[in-house]
This record gives C-alpha cells, structure tokens and sequence, in this order.
C-alpha cells in the first residue's frame, strides 16, 4: 500500500507500527544479547515469541485506552500508569514462564529472568516499555486527530471561500434585468417582435453562460471578452449609437486565464455612470495586454467621470466594483491589483493587474 494511503488509513498505520515496533524490540534485543555472549539456539524463537505476546498485551492496552478516552485527563493519566505496570508484569511473568520451559538447563549466566534482582529489574524495564508504547499510542492518536480537525477547518474554510465567491459571481445587478425585461417589453408594444426576439435570445445565452460557469474555474480572457460581447449586444439595443465599443486584446492576452465574468461588473457600472447620464451616450474601452509575468486588465469609459477619494469610489457607490475587487482578494490574495484613475480628459479607468496564467494549447 503507498505510504500517503497508509497514513491516511488508522487500521493500517496502527499495525504497520504495531509490526513495525515489536520486531524493531525483538531484533535490538537479540543484538544486545548477541554482543555479550552467544544466546541459545532457540533464543531467536523466544524473543518472536515474547514480542507477539507484547503485541497482544499492547491490543489489551489499546481497548482499555479506547474506553477512557471520553474521559476526564486524571482518569485517562490512571488509566495509563495501571495499565501498563500491569501490562508490564503481565507480560514480564509470561517472559519468565517460557523462558523457563525453553531453557531449563541453561546457565544462570545467560538467564537473567531468574535472577530475583534481575526480575525486579526487568519488571521495571517492562513498565517502562509499557508506558512508552502508551505515550506512543496517545501521541499519534492526538496528532491524528488534530490533523483531522485543521483537515476539516481547512476544508470548512475552501467551502466559505467557494461560497463567497460563487455569492459574488452570481450577484448580478437586478437593475440590469429589470431594464433588459423593461425593454424587450417596449420592443414588444411597438410590435418590434424580430428585435425582442433577438433580444431575448441574447438575454438567454448572457444567463446561460453566467450560471454554467464555476466561478472557482478561470475562463482565457478571449471566452471573456465573447461573454461581455453578449452582455453589450443587449445593451446596444437600449442604447443604440449612444453606446460606442472598443475592444483592444493583445494576441497572447487572449489565452490568459482570468476569473469568469470579472469584467461585466465594471462595464454595467460604466453604462450607468457615464453612457446613461451622458445625452449623446459616450464610449467604453476593454483593453487586455501582457507585461513581464502579469496580465493587465482596463475598462475605460469617457463619461463625466468621479471624484476619488484616495483612488477608490465615494462610499456606497460602485457595487460591482467592490464586487470585483472582493473576488479578486478571494482568488488571488497580495498578488493582484486594482486601481482606480482618471480618464483622460474625463471618465473613469479601472486597472486590473493579476498573475499570467496561460492556457495550455492542445496538440
């Protein structure tokens, strides 16, 4: 089984390290004896035979640990002393008891089990194994469970993050809606059934592709630019010369990947602040351009522009631009901008700087 499987799986790490740990005990005991004086011939087979008891008396251990568990930390520090000085005795009798039977006639030399000082001695080694085996197991039990639970924050935390951002992709403006619906209305009483139809259909193909698209996904910036041209040919309807368009896409900007419907935001809140208050309507500019390792991101607008207050929007105005800026922190963290500046000779610029992300192009 692969390792990261492993540590996933509780059964199977508690055994590897079950397995793992008693015969790393019985090999560096037989190698402590083996430096000292030549062991009997069955020595190897004691030792195996002690250390499966061990793991036994350890699975006692695990049982009683797992039923106090719940309980307060004095019981749970009672629990563990008890438990392995009488796991500890236990397990030391049962050493004593076949070693006897499988080398009744050997020197007392070699058999230190029966020596009552050494007993004594070897009693204490055993509580002490106990103990460590039980700090073990409470140790990686703990650790475990604390990688589970920051396992679940992280996970409750990705699904907040995938919430706020699916809120902020979906929060379109009603006042958009209403005036498409407002419109298609008014096409419909001047019996212009071709253009509300047509209207329609772009209305349709606008929500369709605002709701199929994740907003956890990125789109290339020229799926973008296609998806803001739906949205502007329906308010080229409503604003008919009055809405002027220019879009000004760099080649290899085209294949940058961006966070779908970013744009659409800032060109609705161009649309009602500079072409709906303007009497001859005005222009809107869309430009995409690459620049070092960043992609750069404009949306122009020649209308009567806004006082800034330290580069950003008067406060309670600009909702979609807050909308996007909001995604953006919650996408990209520190490694993006977004700005504010003045069109030149009036208007409003919006400036976007993220990360390039360049779609990989299939062969």
């Amino acid at each position: 089984m692969p390792v990261p499987q492993l540590l996933k799986n509780k059964r199977y790490l508690f055994w590897a390290l079950q397995l793992g740990g008693w015969s790393s005990w019985a090999i560096t005991f037989y190698l402590g004896v083996l430096v000292s004086s030549e062991p009997p011939d069955l020595y190897a087979a004691y030792l195996l035979t002690i250390s499966a008891l061990g793991l036994l008396i350890t699975l006692l251990l695990r049982a009683l640990y797992q039923c106090v568990w719940e309980k307060d930390i004095i019981i749970r520090a009672l629990a563990i002393l008890l438990g392995s000085f009488i796991a500890g005795v236990a397990w030391m009798a049962c050493r004593i008891a076949i070693f006897t039977s499988l080398f009744p006639k050997t020197e007392k030399v070699v058999k230190p089990e029966m020596e009552i000082w050494t007993q004594i001695e070897g009693i204490t080694s055993a509580f002490m194994i106990m103990v460590v085996w039980s700090a073990l197991y409470f140790g990686i039990k703990y650790y475990l469970l604390a990688q589970e639970e920051q396992q679940r924050r992280l996970k409750a935390t990705a699904m907040a993050h995938e919430a706020q951002l699916k809120m902020l992709h979906y929060q379109l403006n009603p006042h958009f809606l209403f005036n498409t619906l407002n419109a298609i209305s008014t096409l419909i009483l001047d019996q212009n059934t071709q253009l509300a139809n047509t209207m329609v259909t772009r209305l349709s193909r606008f929500l369709r592709y605002s709701l199929d698209n994740d907003p956890m996904l990125k789109v290339t910036v020229a799926d973008e630019v296609e998806a803001l041209k739906l949205y502007l040919d329906i308010e080229k309807v409503r604003f008919d010369d009055r809405l002027q368009l220019n879009f000004d896409i760099d080649p290899v900007a085209q294949l940058a990947l961006m966070p779908s419907l970013l744009l659409q935001p800032l060109v609705e809140n161009a649309i009602k602040h500079a072409i709906s208050v303007a009497i001859n309507g005005g222009s809107i500019s869309v430009n995409a351009s690459v620049s070092g390792n960043k992609l750069i991101l404009s949306v122009a607008d020649d209308g009567p522009g806004v006082e800034l207050r330290n580069r950003d929007m008067p406060q309670g105005n600009g909702v979609g631009l807050a909308n996007c800026r909001e995604r953006l922190k919650e996408i990209y963290g520190d490694h993006q901008s977004f700005s504010l500046t003045d069109t030149e000779p009036h208007g409003l610029t919006v400036y976007i700087s993220l990360p390039l992300e360049l779609q990989q192009k299939l062969s």
